[in-house]
C-alpha cells in the first residue's frame, strides 16, 4: 500500500522540522485533508511551503503555507 507523506520546506527548498509532526497517510485525500487542518501551525512553525509524496514520487509542490495576499 502507498505510503502518502509531506515534505516541509523553507521558500527557498531547504527542509525543515514540522511544527505538527504528521503521520503516515493512506489516501491523498487523508493527507491533504491533514495538512488543510494545520497548514497555519505549520506556517507559524517555520515552513513556508509543503510538497506532496507518494512513496518517492513527487505527486506535486512546492505548495505555499502562506495566505495569498488579497
Amino acid at each position: 500500500m502507498a505510503a502518502w507523506t509531506w515534505r516541509f520546506e523553507k521558500a527557498d527548498g531547504t527542509e525543515v522540522e514540522p511544527a505538527v509532526q504528521p503521520e503516515e497517510f493512506t489516501t491523498q485525500g487523508d493527507a491533504e485533508s491533514w495538512v488543510g487542518e494545520h497548514w497555519k501551525e505549520l506556517a507559524d512553525g517555520g515552513a513556508d511551503q509543503v510538497r506532496l509524496f507518494e512513496d518517492a514520487t513527487e505527486i506535486y509542490g512546492p505548495m505555499s503555507l502562506h495566505a495569498a495576499d488579497s
